[in-house]
């Protein structure tokens, strides 16, 4: 609707009550879209009982976790008011009121004022003028709407309103704390990776967003990585985790088992805004890449298919990035033949002790192929199979590469697998996988054999 919407004289507008406005900030957000607001505010209060109001608060305020603290005060009655004013908002409440209409006659100028009922505000304003029903429309005239008072309970800002008993009368500081979902952060990694030196440079950035419906000013704002406990939370999808879980303490605050990251300096979160602080800065740690390739049981196709290309590095103290690195996705770049960085993939670590070592997956490689086969399958009698696998390499590149190959599913139902043969000797990382590290030549394969006797 283009009508312009305005305001009359509030000639019965609610009596005015003190308010403070927004003061000595701190924010403490959390990864699951969680924030902790503490905010230092100056009262004035008199003896008695009196009604505080506390605006630029979090428009999804939590109400039952505010609590407010100031000596010689108590809280009688809170209430948080959260339907902002907006002309829609103005609509909606004049339902079954008068307002007046002000049309303008664009040749004259000359303006026509009409008293009307609102009828209806759905999908449209219905209004009864006199004896006529009309819909205000969006026909491009100049239209006013005038309303004489503002509804009760629309707030232009959210609003949180206190009740206090105070044993006496004076200024003081009042600590108004509350939790507030809308608010989180994040961690993301910029690697520059060169394969021929064996050396990654990492950037980490701490990735800030408020949808909150409200800014927070000059806040002294403090990180927390890890997931706290929420009642009634969605389930949470596992991100791939460290190969190896390191056991090196970072040089971080810890606060119980969480590590935390504050910003260096106060900064203003805008409502609206996603904002980056960075928080590492790493070159020449040691790197390397790897090729992968996991089989699941009885797996076999008729195509060789794309080995994944991983990126392997530590952030152990020596060595590696030295840092507890917070849940987030790892952008890796390689320089082409010009110099120019390039992007060559990405993807997620989750909350990473200092001292792990992670394989990242990458993307899948063009030139390193895997086929596998089966070959054979004997019963063995009532309760055990025999399986024969084949697996075919190759490797199209100029140099030679190993590939990790695994073979998964060895305990499905059962975890007495037993590898009777194999042309090349195995690790068994757990009781449903076994790996053969192979080697395959440049422009060359391997042929890789082995015979499972299982369950199944």
């Amino acid at each position: 609707m283009r009508a312009m919407i305005g305001f009359g004289l509030l000639a019965l507008a609610a009596p005015a009550l003190a308010q403070t406005a927004q003061g000595d900030v701190s924010v403490t957000i959390y990864n699951d879209d969680l924030a902790l607001v503490q905010d230092v505010r100056q009262l004035d209060l008199p003896a008695g009982k009196s009604r505080q109001e506390f605006p630029d608060v979090s428009a999804r305020i939590r109400p039952e976790t505010v609590t407010l603290t100031a000596a010689g005060a108590g809280i009688v009655e809170q209430n948080f008011d959260y339907d902002l004013l907006s002309p829609s908002a103005l609509m909606d409440k004049a339902v079954g009121q008068t307002i007046t209409i002000v049309r303008t006659n664009p040749a004259t100028g000359a303006e026509l004022r009409e008293q009307a009922k609102v009828l209806a505000v759905n999908g449209g304003v219905v209004l009864q003028i006199g004896n006529r029903i009309e819909v205000l429309r969006d026909d491009g005239l100049p239209v006013r709407v005038v309303f004489d008072r503002l509804p009760p309970n629309l707030r232009a800002r959210p609003t949180l309103s206190v009740t206090l008993e105070s044993a006496r009368a004076g200024a003081r500081p009042a600590t108004l704390t509350y939790l507030t979902p809308g608010m989180g952060w994040k961690a993301d990694y910029v690697a520059l990776f060169d394969e021929a030196k064996g050396k990654l440079d990492v950037q980490g950035w701490i990735t800030l967003t408020n949808n909150t419906g409200t800014s927070f000013a000059n806040a002294r704002t403090l990180l927390v990585a890890g997931a706290v406990q929420q009642v009634q939370q969605g389930p949470r999808y596992g991100r791939p985790t460290p190969v190896q879980a390191g056991t090196e303490t970072a040089d971080r605050e810890r606060l119980g088992d969480f590590y935390l990251y504050p910003l260096g300096a106060r900064t203003t979160i805008a409502n609206r805004q996603t904002k980056q602080v960075g928080f590492l800065d790493v070159a020449g740690a040691a790197a390397s890449k790897a090729y992968e390739y996991r089989n699941g049981w009885l797996g076999a196709s008729d195509e060789a298919r794309s080995a994944a290309t991983v990126l392997k590095f530590s952030n152990a103290r020596e060595g590696g990035l030295g840092d507890a690195l917070p849940a987030g996705t790892v952008r890796v770049y390689v320089r082409d033949a010009q110099g120019q960085p390039q992007f060559i993939g990405e993807n997620a670590i989750d909350h990473t002790p200092m001292g792990s070592e992670l394989g990242l997956k990458t993307g899948e490689a063009f030139d390193v192929k895997v086929k596998a086969t089966v070959e054979k399958r004997e019963r063995l009698g009532e309760r055990r199979w025999r399986t024969s696998m084949r697996y075919q390499l190759t490797n199209a590149r100029p140099g030679a590469v190993t590939v990790d190959l695994s073979q998964a599913g060895l305990d499905w139902y059962f975890d007495d697998t037993r590898i009777v043969e194999e042309s090349l000797k195995s690790e068994r990382r757990s009781s449903n996988e076994a790996v053969w590290h192979v080697p395959v030549p440049a422009n060359g394969e391997t042929v890789v054999t082995a015979v499972f006797d299982t369950r199944f």
